[in-house]
């Protein structure tokens, strides 16, 4: 492996914590003995189209320094191929550095677990999701928090979290089940009305809402989360017990696994990794140990 590694920054991640990270994990690269150079980019499709040349000239190692969308945007060049990927998590979600049990939020301690990992050569795979030509790692959602997303991406004010806050607020306002039809594996198309359905590679998705408890990153299949048809009285009730992972035991709740799921509801986006898929259908499906993740 080449002692040549590639840090893909996002400076805004986590109000500005990704520019003040990269500093840290670089200075633990480098004492381990790593050459660093680092990608920015000018905006999402440049600094993807650099990380794949990175990827493409041979470098040893790309690492992610941000959130989970920078993490997606790194999957994007490293899934299929054997470039380890790194995470130096210092985003507001962090779901993925989570689920692999990688430090959050301490940019010289991901460090030194990275440079560990690569100079002993502790590079295990996991899993990823795929629809169409994209790769996630997480979760992708549909449905309620799907809706949530939109609402909250469209506004303005406030900023942060706050705004998912009140983008929920207002869509439980607005709130009734949709007509879903679901396919899993090769299996018969089922109807059924639901609040939200979930496809976890990962367990948790924003900022660690274990939606999809137990997922397993290396056992090829997907958790499949399906919340029916609850009224908002139980929604607000069943929604805060998503953090612990109970919300699986309601009997509104139910969890499949299936290795492909197919998805489909009208004016419903799909999200994976906290990034817009596009509207349903979608299909997606596990593909084992498409990546191989270091600081494990």
């Amino acid at each position: 492996m080449t002692s040549e590694i590639t840090l893909f920054v996002n400076p805004t991640a986590g109000r500005g914590r990704g520019a003040h990270a990269a500093q840290p994990a670089a200075s633990a690269l480098r004492a381990a003995g790593f050459s660093v150079r680092t990608v920015l980019g000018e905006n999402a499709g440049d600094a993807l189209t650099r990380a794949r040349a990175a990827v493409a000239d041979g470098t040893g190692a790309l690492i992610a320094v941000g959130g989970d969308g920078m993490a997606h945007l790194a999957l994007q060049a490293v899934a299929g191929t054997r470039t380890p990927l790194g995470l130096v998590a210092v985003g507001t979600g962090n779901d993925l550095a989570r689920a692999l049990g990688l430090p959050v939020r301490d940019p010289a301690a991901a460090g030194r677990r990275i440079a560990g990992a690569l100079k002993g050569g502790e590079l295990p795979d996991i899993d990823l999701g795929q629809v169409g030509d994209r790769w996630f790692g997480t979760v992708l959602a549909s449905g309620f928090d799907s809706r949530v997303n939109d609402r909250g991406n469209r506004l303005r004010w406030p900023t942060g979290r706050f705004k998912y806050d009140l983008a929920m607020i207002a869509e439980l306002a607005a709130f009734k089940p949709f007509p879903y039809r679901i396919r899993l594996d090769d299996g018969e198309v089922r109807e059924i009305e639901a609040t939200l359905v979930a496809v976890g590679n990962g367990s948790s998705y924003g900022g660690g809402m274990r939606i999809c408890p137990g997922a397993d990153l290396t056992d090829g299949l997907f958790d499949i989360t399906v919340v029916g048809d609850c009224s908002r009285a139980t929604l607000l009730r069943v929604f805060p017990r998503v953090y612990r992972g109970t919300h699986v035991d309601h009997p509104k709740v139910t969890v499949h696994r299936a290795a492909k799921v197919e998805i489909g509801a009208a004016g419903i986006t799909g999200y994976a990794d906290g990034e817009p898929l596009g509207p349903l259908p979608l299909t997606a499906r596990c593909v084992p140990g498409a990546v191989r993740v270091a600081g494990l």
